[in-house]
């Protein structure tokens, strides 16, 4: 690799302590590399050039620790950071790990799980804001059914907006400059996930006491899962001031989580994300939660991390060829080319604006017989990534 793409820190790349640190076991076969600390994650992240490490509760701290251990912990954690610069812009807590989340944490259908669920959060927010995260993440990976004769769906919407309400309380209480960002994903590991989609989550948000502390956390594979555009989705949650956070990874269409490093699959889709961050100006973490092959050594792994990130830099820089390729913006421009012709007719509704559009007289053949030069324009998109532009 050449030194053409080095992160620095106004990329904010981060990256989870679960994502470099992952052992590479799964469903059907043990660890294949050994578990990292905390300190040697930060460590291994401060050498390829991140900016930032974020973490579940139980990622740092084990969840069985004795007072004694977490203390020291978090004294090592805290120096690492200090050590390598690196930082923790985000924060979640484990609510699927654990036996006592079978069924769910704040939809559980048992009110001590749901009890001890905000308890660990109250917890875990607490960490969290001690080690400087501003964005809190919250993924419901047990929050679902396999079977809908077990949970009454109704129950459990109340169940989360309560949660959801009581910690944006206890953050309002405790006066944290926080903000909470909700995780989508339809399926796995429970059968059907409640709130599916980034466009669920938005839609859930507005329910809440105080919608404007929430946002939501998109990311790439949990929608590709859904056989949905991802950059849509994100785009919804732009245009709706939500888009408080984003995991970056690649995944299959239509296949189990696979959390594969950015850009390494859907090149094309990563290119239109990357440029759409790109355009708006999104100033927040670019996370990458995804994982290294499990054939992959602890070398690898560094490879891993460093691909992601300078995928990312190669797509913003062909994002930056795009605007000032004259050819591509040619056809743009002839393609949303506008007469004035209708400007009467834009914006609000107005009773005169509402008639005289009524009485107007479109020539409805001339509309139909109008071609538009996508094919040119997606292939111009193509040898752009291909490097022949």
């Amino acid at each position: 690799m050449t030194n053409t793409y080095q992160p620095h820190s106004d990329n904010r790349f981060t990256f989870g302590l679960w994502t470099v640190g992952n052992t590479g076991r799964d469903p059907f076969g043990a660890p294949v590399r050994k578990a990292l600390s905390p300190v040697e994650i930060v460590r291994l992240l401060a050498e390829v050039g991140a900016y930032g490490v974020n973490f579940h509760d139980d990622d740092l701290v084990p969840i069985d620790a004795t007072p004694a251990a977490r203390k020291k912990i978090i004294a090592d954690f805290r120096k690492a950071l200090s050590d390598t610069g690196l930082v923790v812009p985000m924060a979640t807590t484990n609510l699927f790990g654990d036996p006592a989340f079978r069924d769910g944490a704040f939809t559980s259908n048992d009110p001590h799980v749901r009890a001890y669920a905000l308890q660990k959060t109250m917890n875990a927010i607490d960490l969290g804001v001690s080690l400087g995260a501003g964005i809190y993440v919250f993924w419901g990976g047990r929050e679902g059914t396999e079977t809908d004769a077990g949970k009454n769906l109704l129950d459990a919407q109340k169940w989360m907006r309560e949660a959801m309400n009581f910690l944006c309380g206890y953050v309002r209480d405790q006066k944290y400059a926080l903000k909470f960002a909700l995780e989508a994903k339809p399926n796995e590991p429970r059968g059907d996930i409640f709130l599916p989609t980034t466009g669920a989550m938005l839609a859930f948000i507005e329910t809440l006491d105080h919608p404007e502390m929430v946002g939501v956390n998109p990311e790439v594979a949990h929608e590709h899962m859904a056989g949905l555009n991802f950059t849509h989705a994100v785009a919804q949650a732009w245009d709706a001031g939500k888009l408080f956070h984003i995991d970056l990874n690649d995944q299959s269409f239509g296949r189990y989580d696979q959390d594969l490093r950015f850009g390494s699959h859907n090149l094309k889709s990563a290119f239109f994300l990357v440029k759409f961050l790109e355009d708006v100006g999104y100033t927040g973490s670019r996370h990458f939660d995804a994982h290294a092959y499990r054939t992959a050594d602890e070398d690898d792994v560094k490879a891993f991390a460093a691909g992601c990130m300078r995928t990312y830099l190669i797509l913003k820089e062909k994002a930056a060829q795009f605007w000032e390729d004259a050819e591509i913006q040619g056809l743009l421009a002839e393609i949303v080319a506008d007469d004035g012709a209708m400007d009467r007719f834009k914006g609000k509704y107005s009773p005169a604006k509402s008639k005289a559009l009524k009485a107007e007289a479109f020539d409805r053949g001339a509309l139909g017989r109008r071609g538009l030069p996508y094919e040119r324009l997606d292939q111009l998109v193509v040898e752009l990534l291909m490097g022949v532009r």
